[in-house]
């Protein structure tokens, strides 16, 4: 039986990575990409970045590792991963040079007025385009490499006797289980060395994120579990809310994405109690569909596949060359992410070749 609530919170929380993108685009609070915010002076919009990003991508890493314990249940190993790697692989690698070229042309278009790139090949601008375009594609990335790291847990834990224990724990083991979100936050390189991979690491935590992933695959895949933290949304939900008030009261200003920042003891507490919590809600409150719904089952990973290109190219543009005041700006880019990309994923997932490498898809959905 489908589990509606799996589906649902995982089209949710694509949905707020739309609007969290809206928002990070001009942020001025020194994080990674976008383009710049307006002035030094604090854009309490950027809230939303505070709000969000302790806990969505997480989030998703343990609905994946949920998602790939069904799966493997019911399709043998070798076909799962092959059908992880059109997916997965295929959209993060191919799909960069048929489709996100596009998203690395306004990601390197400062860096093009300066002069930086004159005199280069064409066949050199577009690869350097085609990489820069990446963006958003990380978390399948990562997601394919965790793949092969799970197949290789399973085979320790060919008889499942690891998961069958795991399966017991009950609501306090459940919540003592954020420590192990805090160490996955420590293994990011807290001095980062200029012209190194440090980064790159830190921009991919892949360490970090195989903690969620692995304990939606050996824990919260257990109806058992999913019922115990159900049972205990309206106090998880609370706890995440202060401790979510909190860390925000104390630390708006900082760079939310710094090592130090996503280390320390607090936002691990809210980012694991806003898992728990939302998790807890959409399976108590949510676990039911619709036309809507289904779509955006359905829908939710092109949505997010091709999201950003909208992001860059307007916010870009907009920023660049009009005067337009910094709220209609806002208003304008999350109209357009929230219109043009369904729009762009209904005609990329209607071209064949086209739909393989920047979906994964051989054929239409319905």
């Amino acid at each position: 039986m489908r589990k509606h609530w799996i589906d649902n919170l995982r089209w949710v929380v694509v949905l707020l990575v739309l609007l969290y993108h809206v928002v990070y685009f001009y942020n001025n609070k020194g994080v990674f990409g976008g383009i710049g915010g307006f002035g030094d002076g604090p854009q309490y919009q950027d809230m939303l970045m505070y709000i969000l990003y302790p806990w969505f991508m997480p989030l998703l890493f343990i609905l994946a590792g949920i998602s790939a314990r069904y799966a493997l249940d019911k399709y043998p190993a070798r076909e799962w991963f092959r059908s992880r790697t059109r997916k997965l692989l295929v959209p993060g690698t191919i799909g960069l040079f048929v489709f996100h070229w596009m998203v690395g042309y306004f990601n390197t278009a400062v860096a093009a007025r300066t002069g930086a790139f004159d005199g280069m090949p064409a066949v050199a601008k577009y690869i350097m385009m085609a990489v820069s375009g990446t963006g958003p594609l990380w978390f399948i990335q990562v997601l394919w490499l965790l793949s092969i790291v799970l197949l290789l847990v399973r085979a320790i834990d060919s008889k499942d006797k690891f998961w069958t224990w795991c399966g017991k724990a009950g609501i306090v083991v459940i919540m003592l289980l954020g420590v192990l979100f805090w160490a996955g936050e420590q293994t990011l390189i807290r001095n980062p060395r200029p012209e190194s991979p440090d980064g790159l690491l830190n921009l991919y935590k892949p360490l970090f994120y195989l903690v969620p992933f692995l304990l939606g695959y050996f824990v919260f895949s257990h109806d058992e579990v999913q019922e115990k933290v159900g049972r205990a949304w309206i106090p998880l939900l609370s706890c995440a809310l202060v401790s979510g008030a909190v860390l925000i009261c104390t630390t708006f200003g900082q760079d939310n994405t710094s090592p130090e920042y996503l280390g320390s003891p607090l936002n691990c507490l809210y980012g694991w109690l806003m898992c728990l919590a939302m998790m807890a809600w959409f399976k108590t409150k949510f676990d039911r569909t619709g036309k809507f719904a289904a779509y955006m089952t359905r829908s939710s990973y092109g949505l997010y596949i091709v999201h950003y290109l909208p992001v860059a190219a307007l916010g870009y543009m907009m920023k660049t060359y009009t005067q337009l005041p910094p709220w209609s700006m806002y208003v304008l880019l999350a109209l357009a992410v929230f219109t043009l990309s369904p729009l762009l994923y209904e005609v990329v997932r209607r071209i064949p070749v086209v739909r393989w490498c920047v979906l994964g898809e051989k054929k239409v959905k319905r």
